[in-house]
C-alpha cells in the first residue's frame, strides 16, 4: 500500500525542514520562554492545523496532477528533487542568526483562540511553505501503487514532524536561545541540514 523506502528517507528529510530555524520555530521559542509551554500550546495546534490544510491542498493539487497528467506527474517527480538540491544550497549560503526580537510579546496577555488563530496565519501567510509542500510530495510518491494511503501517511508524518519540533522549541528555553544567536551555530544547522538535502536529492532524481 505504501512505499517504505521512500517513506524513510521522507521522514527525515520532512524533518530536518521542520526543524530549521523559521517563523513558526522562532515564534514557538519566543513564546515557550516568555509565556511557558503549555500556554503556547494554542499558537501550536493552530500552526497545525494550517499546516495540515497546506499539506492537505497540496495533496489535492498532487493527486490531480497524478490521475489526469501522469506524464506531467513524473516532470514535477524529477523537478521536486531538483527543488530539494536547490533548498540544499540556498541553505549552504544561508549564514545569518536566529532574530528573536519578538514583537509578539504581547500575545500572552491575549486568548488562547487568538493565539492559534495566530500560529494559524503564520502557518498559511508563508508561500514558501506553499512552494516547498507542492514541489516536496511528488517526489515520495510511488504512482505505481494506491494513491490516498501515501498521501494520508504522507501528511501524518508532517505534522507529526512539525508538532515535534513545535515542542523541541517551545521547550528549548534559555540553552536553544542561545545556541541560535549565534550566527555561525546557525549556519552550521543549516549547512549540515542543506547537505542532507542535496543528496535526498539528487537521489530522486537520478531515481525516477
Amino acid at each position: 500500500m505504501i512505499d517504505l523506502t521512500l517513506i524513510s528517507i521522507f521522514i527525515p528529510t520532512f524533518f530536518l525542514v521542520s526543524a530549521t530555524p523559521g517563523m513558526c520555530m522562532t515564534l514557538a521559542l519566543s513564546l515557550g520562554m516568555s509565556i511557558g509551554v503549555k500556554r503556547t500550546m494554542p499558537m501550536m495546534w493552530g500552526e497545525l492545523i494550517g499546516v495540515g490544510l497546506v499539506a492537505v491542498l497540496a495533496v489535492v493539487g498532487v493527486a490531480s496532477v497524478m490521475l489526469n497528467y501522469p506524464t506531467l506527474f513524473n516532470v514535477f517527480k524529477w523537478a521536486g528533487g531538483l527543488f530539494l538540491v536547490y533548498l540544499g544550497i540556498q541553505m549552504w549560503r544561508k549564514q545569518t542568526n536566529l532574530s528573536l526580537q519578538s514583537k509578539e510579546s504581547h500575545l500572552s496577555t491575549t486568548s488562547s483562540l487568538k493565539l492559534a488563530s495566530h500560529g494559524f496565519i503564520t502557518a498559511i501567510a508563508n508561500p514558501k511553505g506553499w512552494a516547498f509542500t507542492m514541489a516536496l510530495l511528488p517526489p515520495f510518491i510511488n504512482s505505481e501503487l494506491p494513491l490516498p494511503p501515501q498521501l494520508a501517511v504522507l501528511v501524518l508524518i508532517m505534522l507529526l514532524c512539525e508538532f515535534i519540533c513545535l515542542m523541541l522549541y517551545a521547550s528549548g528555553g534559555r540553552w536553544l536561545r542561545e545556541l541560535l544567536k549565534n550566527s555561525s551555530n546557525v549556519k552550521w544547522v543549516n549547512r549540515i541540514a542543506g547537505t542532507l538535502m542535496v543528496v535526498v536529492g539528487v537521489w530522486l532524481a537520478l531515481g525516477q
